[in-house]
């Protein structure tokens, strides 16, 4: 898209993809309105004329589901099967609120929506993870939005602010890992959501990780 600003909003802004996302939102110009849906205020954000942040339940969204009015949505929420304490819980917050949020904003004129999945996302593998993640894209395909990005990032490289034991040790390891499985700075996947974001591209694509890595 070119010559009139874009409106994105944000979802997930205090993680690890999706706090860069934001930074590399506001230091775009193709963005005239960046809105950003949490569940806890930000913190270290400078202030901007073009940032409009909002404290939401993102599991009951409806009352103020005309936040989501937008030309594209990305989406960077995620948790771990540990953190959200059970497999009913994670599959609450990474296959509901993703899927809820698409289906409210598509009914509000939604052009694009780009989704921060995982490697090895398929709705039939044994892995329950992987399952979710699959089962989310089989979903948002079917919803009648214009543009779908979905980025499978593998192992992410950045600081986060709650520590994660498995990630920790990957880590460790990530010089190991072949091809499509090495590890991904999460700068990187921010940069090809927003770029995506930018094109707005009407289709349907996956971006895999080895795509992602400068």
């Amino acid at each position: 898209m070119t010559g009139t600003q874009q409106s994105v909003v944000l979802v997930g802004a205090t993680g690890l993809v999706g706090a860069e996302c934001l930074r590399q939102l506001l230091a775009d110009p193709a963005f005239g309105r960046v809105v950003v849906l949490a569940r806890r205020p930000l913190e270290g954000v400078p202030p901007s004329p073009r940032l409009a942040a909002h404290v939401v339940d993102l599991e009951h969204l409806e009352p103020r589901a005309d936040l989501l009015a937008a030309d594209a949505l990305i989406c960077a929420l995620g948790t771990t099967i540990g953190n959200a304490g059970s497999k009913e819980r994670f599959r609450a917050v990474d296959y509901g609120i993703p899927l809820s949020l698409a289906t409210l904003a598509a009914a509000r004129g939604l052009k694009h929506f780009l989704l921060v999945s995982a490697l090895g996302a398929n709705p039939r593998s044994r892995v329950f993870y992987n399952r979710v993640k699959g089962d989310l894209e089989a979903a948002l395909a079917a919803l009648p939005i214009a543009s779908l990005t979905i980025v499978r990032p593998s192992l992410l490289l950045g600081a986060r602010r709650e520590f994660r034991l498995g990630e920790s040790v990957a880590k460790r390891f990530a010089f190991l890992m072949p091809g499509k499985y090495a590890a991904v700075p999460a700068r990187d996947v921010a940069a090809a959501l927003v770029r995506y974001a930018k094109d707005d591209a009407p289709g349907r694509r996956i971006v895999e990780s080895s795509e992602m890595r400068r």
